[in-house]
């Protein structure tokens, strides 16, 4: 294959992504590709991007002092001025258009199998079960955190080598079309579709049209590429029937093709449950907890099937996942405290199941302490979504709940109206405000459950309790007590 960093030259890219030269050596290989002039590496090529509150034509100078080789601009926004070194220069009429042009060159030069994975929740966690299913066999390449827009994708697609034989994206999107530009750059052999949620409400009008926007990566996908989807998610079944492609479901429901029964809940110490597919039976045993990780790892699964791994690799790599920061993280604090650190983010869809599963974790004679953030981009919904949202933590039996954010008000309004004592509710007026009130509140055994869009800055709130409370031990390792008695089985109908 030819696409290898420090081989390619400026004349090969330039007629991929139909750009001119207008200075520098068209013969001039490149050791990589940088869109950031703070953490470029000399040899590189510094891509230009032009955002909304930023422009990377004013940083090219920066860029080639420390050592770019070469910029690619658009025309109508690059003044040329002399650089110095006389590095190449591409320009382009949409840098960021040619930048997909050229990963979808990149990835197509690889002989690699990719798998895509969207959906308003569990994108990340799927992604990562997979990744960590794949990789036990073969080198995969995964999308770092939250690399899934037009922007990150491809420069995930840029760190393919020849060495790399799995590589697995996730797929984030705010507006009509970019699941399928983003399908088409990726070039996935197959896809995974979670589900269609109340996430990024703002760019859609309803959930009907988020819907129609997660199945058109069954749209675009190639016609031998396999897709599969949540197949107790009603809604994304009807929007994706139709469409010609080869559709496999995963789920609860007995009408699956990849499902999950007698689920058994050990609470801190993980789940497990039987994976069916084709007549075979599994036991599946998960280290973390949360019941809708079982949904997470059964799309995992089914990813992986769609790519024909044995399903005995299937079950090894799901019982080796530990968990991510930031995601239904348990973290010990003194005094049997526990703290469930879950601020990576936030939907309506995602706080529903998080919710539903805080209750398993509370200790004998132990309360539950809730603070949240507000959940962005929810448009027309955003107030009735942070009502709700209050009373779930309400019929939850929360003894205190804190909230912040531009919305909190709907957030304690809705907790209010469920029934929560005004003594026990509140709005704070920041992250500083909210350790101070969850420190004074919490006593022995309590559970601490923090949540909300990444932008509310709840990280700052765990970081502070486990600094200010001397954290037991820097994360909680589980570990499979088969023998513990009353275990506990729980169904998962209202996740």
């Amino acid at each position: 294959m030819s696409a290898v960093w420090g081989e390619i030259t400026a004349s090969e890219i330039f007629s991929l992504i139909t750009g001119q030269t207008i200075s520098g050596d068209p013969q001039t290989p490149f050791a990589g590709l940088s869109t950031d002039s703070r953490t470029i590496k000399r040899g590189e090529l510094f891509w230009v991007l032009k955002g909304e509150r930023f422009d990377g034509h004013d940083f090219v100078q920066k860029a080639v002092k420390a050592g770019a080789a070469g910029v690619v601009v658009q025309k109508r926004n690059f003044l040329q001025k002399p650089l110095a070194g006389n590095p190449v220069i591409i320009t382009v009429d949409d840098t960021l258009k040619a930048l997909g042009r050229f990963a979808r060159w990149w990835r197509q030069q690889h002989d690699v199998r990719v798998l895509a994975i969207t959906g308003s929740t569990g994108k990340t966690t799927t992604k990562e079960m997979a990744a960590g299913i794949l990789e036990l066999d073969k080198k995969t390449l995964k999308s770092p955190g939250n690399f899934n827009n037009l922007i990150g994708l491809p420069l995930t697609l840029f760190k393919i080598d020849r060495k790399d034989r799995n590589v697995v994206v996730e797929m984030g999107m705010n507006r009509p079309g970019e699941i399928e530009h983003l399908t088409e750059i990726a070039g996935p052999d197959a896809g995974v579709i979670t589900n269609a949620g109340m996430a990024h409400l703002e760019g859609f009008k309803d959930l009907e049209g988020v819907a129609r926007a997660k199945v058109e990566m069954i749209r675009k996908i190639s016609s031998d590429g396999r897709v599969a989807l949540n197949g107790d998610d009603a809604l994304l079944l009807k929007t994706s029937s139709g469409l010609g492609k080869e559709i496999i479901t995963f789920g609860l429901n007995e009408n699956n093709d990849i499902r999950a029964c007698r689920i058994r809940n050990f609470q801190r110490e993980g789940i497990s449950f039987e994976l069916m597919y084709q007549r075979d039976s599994r036991l599946v045993r998960l280290k973390v907890p949360g019941m809708y990780n079982v949904l997470n790892a059964l799309a995992a699964a089914a990813g992986c099937i769609c790519l024909n791994i044995p399903q005995e690799q299937i079950v090894e790599g799901l019982s080796r996942y530990n968990g991510l920061n930031g995601r239904f993280e348990l973290i010990p604090l003194r005094g049997d405290i526990l703290l469930v650190d879950d601020t990576y983010n936030a939907n309506p869809s995602a706080l529903k199941a998080a919710l539903a599963s805080i209750k398993t974790l509370v200790e004998d004679g132990g309360r539950i302490i809730v603070g949240l953030g507000e959940m962005m981009e929810l448009g027309d919904i955003t107030a009735s979504a942070h009502r709700v949202a209050g009373r779930r933590v309400a019929e939850l039996g929360a003894e205190f709940f804190f909230a912040m954010g531009d919305h909190a008000h709907y957030m304690v309004s809705g907790a209010l109206r469920a029934g929560m004592s005004p003594d026990h509710v509140r709005v704070v007026a920041g992250a500083t405000d909210m350790i101070e009130e969850i420190k004074k509140k919490m006593v022995e055994k309590d559970l601490i459950f923090l949540k909300g869009s990444h932008k509310t800055g709840l990280k700052t709130v765990v970081d502070g309790l486990r600094n200010e409370d001397k954290l037991i031990s820097p994360t909680m390792h589980h570990s499979f007590r088969p023998s513990l008695p009353d275990l506990k089985v729980q169904k998962l109908q209202e996740w």
